[in-house]
């Protein structure tokens, strides 16, 4: 199913990507820690959901029906937040509180410290459970509110997983999309390696989904398959997003040494200066 675009809302997109890169290396550089390859690979993805697709409102952030976000690899919460404050969650200045003490801004996805976060995450596996959950309870209550979920395909390791796939499928939950970060690295190395991952979108259409798979990086890609999702009835569906683990960074692309390391004040001049070209 192909949906048109508007050209110069993609732009528009591209030119938040560029900005969002800019913040997750400056909060890294900032607070000497961090992870930036799994931050950079989903820029794409998250500037498609909060900029194009998701019904929410950073004034009322607990507004009943706002469309519900969940950062299952929340490892890359430096790319959320940088997100939500382009969106006007908070200011931009608060992103240099990154990790450092008594900011609400902590290193994994922290609800209870920060309004903005939907659900806390950092131990892997757990976020597509939740997002079914919250799906169910739309459901239950008649609303028409979608859940959204981020993925890392290392995660795809954690048996917990499958089990909400299969959740997922036996309650035929249409109003949940999950996204897979399919950037090939996790942290000790590529995924193929470790243990395969492959075939994966076999895998999840023999769990009943609705697959669509596309180059991560690609803006338009990524809102066509924000709105393909969208209009399927009666299965889940999930987007197998092709990235590149520390994207627009030529010294991080790629190199699972970026998966947990932030770049030093150095590097990050070079990383800016790549960036901004």
């Amino acid at each position: 199913m192909q949906v048109t675009v508007d050209q110069a809302k993609i732009e528009k997109l591209k030119s938040m990507c560029k900005k969002i890169r800019i913040d997750i290396i400056k909060m890294l550089a900032e607070a000497g820690s961090g992870h930036p390859g799994g931050s950079l690979s989903s820029v794409e993805i998250l500037v498609g959901l909060f900029f194009y697709k998701m019904r929410h409102d950073p004034k009322n952030p607990k507004w009943e029906d706002r469309d519900r976000f969940v950062l299952s690899k929340g490892h890359g919460v430096p790319a959320l937040y940088a997100t939500l404050a382009e969106a006007g969650y908070f200011p931009l200045e608060e992103l240099m509180t990154l990790r450092k003490y008594g900011s609400r801004l902590q290193g994994h996805s922290d609800s209870v410290t920060a309004p903005f976060i939907e659900v806390s995450t950092g131990s892997l596996g757990q976020g597509l459970s939740l997002a079914n959950g919250m799906g169910l309870a739309a459901r239950l209550q008649g609303k028409k509110w979608r859940t959204y979920v981020v993925l890392g395909d290392g995660e795809l390791e954690e048996g917990q997983v499958w089990e909400a796939s299969s959740t997922a499928s036996y309650y035929k939950i249409d109003n949940v999309t999950a996204i897979v970060d399919r950037n090939f690295l996790q942290q000790n190395g590529p995924t193929e390696q470790l243990k395969s991952m492959e075939p994966i979108a076999d895998k999840f259409r023999a769990f009943g989904f609705h697959v669509i798979e596309i180059n991560g990086h690609d803006v338009a890609q990524v809102v066509r398959a924000l709105d393909e999702a969208e209009t399927i009835r009666g299965k889940p569906a999930i987007i197998i997003a092709k990235t590149v683990k520390g994207k627009g960074v030529s010294f991080m692309e790629n190199v699972p040494g970026f998966h947990g390391k932030a770049p030093t004040k150095e590097q990050a001049v070079q990383a800016l200066k790549e960036l901004e070209a």
